[in-house]
């Protein structure tokens, strides 16, 4: 079996571990099952949450058995890591809504067939993951038998040091007892999934680490068996942005939310300084292939752009998708014919476009500004085009005149296109 770990590292997925030569030593000698916690307050996971996902695909394809966890249990309470107020609650039925949204898009990177209901005849190997909820285990725990039986291993003097709950005390709102728990409940999972499953490692964000660490300690308490915890790094790019954010907001798996356009363009425009690591992170593409494509420099960037762009929309999309976006970006930047199903589309009616429609609150509506003072700050500094003319004009009205073959192709900017037909 093929030891990963140190491809992991190579590749700088690791920040913290209980103890690196322990767990080498543990993935090369036997094969290991671990887990990921998602968070489940969406519908779909976005891009911050790929390297999670990527460290899991590694480890399963070097043998590995994955399970992903969603908190059915543990959302109605709300991790307050890194939040400077409680959650909204959510129900267990949007919960489980949630939850099948984000099994979809763990599917494109992993098996996780075995304890979920499979197609008639599917295969499962030895190293098929599992998708659970942890609604199964939680939400039929004795309050009185937890606390008698979980509770006493844990010190409240302890618990308040960690940075999350330091940061709430310190606030005027405080932590309220409900979150308090949250870290009890991450614990007992990891003791659960080691009694059931024999799981022997947790990965996470690196703000995971004293939650993870809880439950290392509970195990070794409760067990008297040594588990581990790996953390990865907290991502941001070159210029601080948080990873997966935008001008337009988060960058979804969901296509339905983030089309594969939108979705290849993120990743062709990003940072010069990050296309090594996002190389890395993002993509299977061995290390030595990275390196070379890093060396590129200048405009001959571009094609290591090209290339993550490419191989991270082939994993979240498939490769049809991969191939229009790719073909659209282009056609876009190379002036051929764009293609009408990849870019990024919506209807209006020809009777609003007769009547017209002020340039500043369709760039808004559509997505290419956040606002309409964004949008007059985009059309002021001369970035809103349509059909590739440039309009400065705060008051310009968007008519049905200038359609172009019934269509307006938006564009802010350089770079982001959105394309408007007429409703039939």
């Amino acid at each position: 079996m093929d030891n990963v770990f140190e491809a992991l590292n190579e590749r700088g997925f690791i920040k913290q571990t209980t103890n690196a030569e322990q767990v080498t030593r543990l993935l090369g000698e036997e094969q290991v099952t671990y887990y990921v916690g998602f968070d489940s307050t969406a519908s779909s996971l976005h891009v911050g949450s790929l390297v999670p996902i990527m460290a899991m695909a590694h480890l399963q394809r070097a043998g590995h058995k994955p399970i992903a966890i969603i908190g059915g249990g543990t959302t109605m309470i709300g991790d307050p890591t890194d939040k400077t107020e409680m959650r909204p609650m959510l129900s267990h039925e949007q919960i489980s809504t949630n939850g099948k949204g984000i099994l979809a898009q763990l599917q494109r990177y992993l098996n996780l067939n075995d304890g979920i209901a499979n197609n008639e005849g599917a295969q499962t190997s030895s190293k098929t993951g599992r998708f659970l909820n942890n609604a199964d285990w939680l939400l039929s725990v004795n309050y009185i038998e937890f606390l008698r039986d979980i509770g006493k291993h844990f010190r409240v003097n302890e618990m308040i040091k960690a940075e999350g709950y330091r940061q709430r005390l310190d606030r005027e709102l405080g932590l309220s007892f409900l979150e308090f728990n949250y870290q009890l409940l991450q614990a007992y999972d990891y003791l659960y999934l080691f009694q059931e499953y024999g799981c022997r490692l947790q990965l996470g964000g690196d703000d995971q680490w004293g939650n993870i660490l809880a439950g290392v300690d509970l195990v070794r308490r409760v067990e008297g068996e040594r588990v581990h915890a790996v953390t990865f790094p907290l991502l941001t790019t070159a210029s601080g942005a948080k990873m997966g954010k935008t001008a337009g907001g988060a960058v979804w798996l969901d296509a339905q939310r983030t089309s594969p356009y939108e979705f290849y363009q993120y990743w062709i425009n990003v940072d010069d300084r990050d296309v090594s690591r996002f190389l890395a992170y993002f993509t299977f593409l061995p290390m030595d292939e990275i390196r070379q494509l890093s060396s590129l420099e200048d405009a001959a960037i571009r094609e290591a752009k090209e290339v993550l762009a490419y191989q991270a929309t082939k994993l979240a999309h498939g490769q049809i998708e991969a191939d229009k976006a790719q073909a659209t970006s282009r056609a876009a930047f190379g002036g051929g014919n764009l293609d009408e199903v990849a870019m990024p589309t919506s209807a209006i009616s020809p009777e609003r476009l007769d009547s017209g429609i002020p340039i500043m609150e369709l760039f808004h509506e559509v997505g290419l500004a956040n606002s309409r003072s964004e949008a007059r700050r985009l059309v002021q500094q001369g970035g809103a085009y349509i059909n590739e003319k440039q309009y400065r004009a705060i008051d310009t009205i968007v008519g049905s005149d200038l359609l172009e073959e019934n269509a307006l192709l938006l564009r802010a900017g350089k770079k982001r296109y959105h394309r408007i037909i007429i409703e039939n």
